[in-house]
């Protein structure tokens, strides 16, 4: 079976898969990039030089390497920027695969636009009865295709697999167990679709309750430097006016309450490597983005790294990922207070919510990683080779996506039965 993965570039999130397949399938395996890497990526610390990998091939260096996209027994599409290459592989009516994080992020009620919805049958519709599969890369894009009446019966669970860092049960345990100091982590983009801001109120209600605590923030963008400046800002002694000394033994001594800049540590942009190792040493991971974050994979790098996982409810990747208080904390709404009130209930009792950060480990480990997603695409596959009926696992990658709307958009939904295709 020859099998063609193709994408946008090669980079640390998809190569654990495609060494997975590479495994499975040999030189019968091929990643297609179909454009160079963005300056921004390189500069976040994104390897460039996983496109020398020996199964990646650059479309836009080597044209021939469209024709394979055509001839493959079976192809995977995912965002390719090039629809023309993807449509002329779904009209061929060969077994083919799509992978997407949902089409409406920004509100449902795009949905109704007729110039929207004839792009999107000519993308995605009126491909309903062949054999076509989408890969929901994110628990709310299942609702969004069916919202239009694509790919009926054959929305399937998907997601990003980052590299898997083998951990110690025992030793994750160890970690969490009272620590003194709390290291609290947050890794992302400083854009306003991840709320960098709350780190900031989180660090201040923290300091008011008085507790042992560092954040490590990591990440560049276009708020990194206002972030930082109101950081710096925030230091309560700055400009007092000393107690005169025969004043002193009069009045109880105030404790000195600390600049906010020494509880929170800016890293900027890091390689992946070094992000995962201050996951390592970190006992709580926080993702604060709401639902234009279309999966989130560094929820995926907090659980392999035995954090305790705090994330909203709104992100693509956590009602896949994270059930509540057993291998993580979910907040329901895109408001700071929420997530503060999750991360005070842990900080009061840590004991009582260390086992999460192993259970969460396990997730990632027995459920959620490369290798398990590879063998059950090739097992797909193979079953749709064959003219036979896949079998759907009842959980993880490949099972049947279900209908998820969030609570902020549930009439959208309901125009859903308006569509006759």
């Amino acid at each position: 079976m020859k099998f063609t993965f193709v994408s946008n570039y090669m980079n640390h999130h998809q190569q654990p898969f495609c060494d997975a397949m590479y495994s499975a399938l040999g030189k019968d395996f091929t990643f297609v990039a179909t454009m160079p890497m963005e300056k921004e990526r390189v500069e976040m610390g994104w390897d460039e030089s996983l496109s020398r990998l020996p199964y990646v091939r650059l479309l836009y260096e080597d044209p021939s390497a469209e024709q394979l996209i055509y001839d493959s027994d079976a192809v995977l599409l995912g965002w390719t920027g090039r629809e023309d290459i993807a449509q002329k592989r779904l009209m061929s009516g060969k077994v083919t695969m799509r992978v997407s994080e949902r089409l409406y992020r920004e509100g449902r009620n795009r949905a109704i636009s007729p110039r929207g919805l004839i792009a999107k049958y000519r993308e995605h519709i009126r491909f309903r009865k062949k054999p076509v599969y989408m890969l929901c890369a994110g628990a709310y894009a299942a609702a969004d295709f069916d919202l239009i009446r694509a790919y009926p019966g054959k929305l399937l669970k998907w997601g990003y697999f980052p590299p898997f860092i083998e951990n110690s049960e025992k030793d994750i345990d160890a970690k969490l167990d009272s620590p003194e100091l709390i290291r609290i982590v947050w890794v992302g983009r400083f854009i306003p679709l991840k709320h960098p801001e709350y780190m900031v109120e989180l660090a201040r209600t923290l300091r008011a309750e008085k507790i042992n605590f560092e954040i490590d923030m990591i990440g560049d963008g276009e708020m990194l430097d206002q972030i930082k400046k109101e950081v710096d800002d925030d230091d309560p002694a700055a400009g007092k006016k000393p107690v005169p000394q025969y004043m002193q033994s009069f009045e109880e001594p105030e404790e000195a309450v600390r600049p906010l800049s020494e509880y929170i540590r800016f890293h900027g942009a890091l390689p992946p490597g070094e992000v995962r190792r201050i996951m390592g040493e970190s006992h709580i991971h926080i993702m604060t983005s709401n639902q234009l974050e279309g999966w989130g994979a560094v929820i995926n790098e907090g659980m392999n790294a035995g954090c305790i996982e705090i994330a909203c409810y709104l992100c693509g990747a956590v009602p896949f990922l994270i059930r509540d208080n057993e291998n993580g904390l979910i907040y329901d709404h895109e408001i700071c207070e929420e997530m503060e009130q999750v991360v005070l209930r842990v900080l009061r009792n840590p004991r009582g919510y260390a086992h999460l950060g192993s259970r969460a480990y396990r997730t990632i480990r027995d459920e959620w990683n490369a290798e398990l997603a590879a063998g059950r695409l090739l097992k797909f596959t193979q079953s749709l080779l064959r003219g036979d009926t896949p079998e759907l696992p009842e959980s993880g990658p490949l099972s049947p996506a279900p209908l998820l709307v969030s609570a902020a958009e549930p009439a959208i939904y309901s125009f859903s039965s308006y569509f006759k295709f």
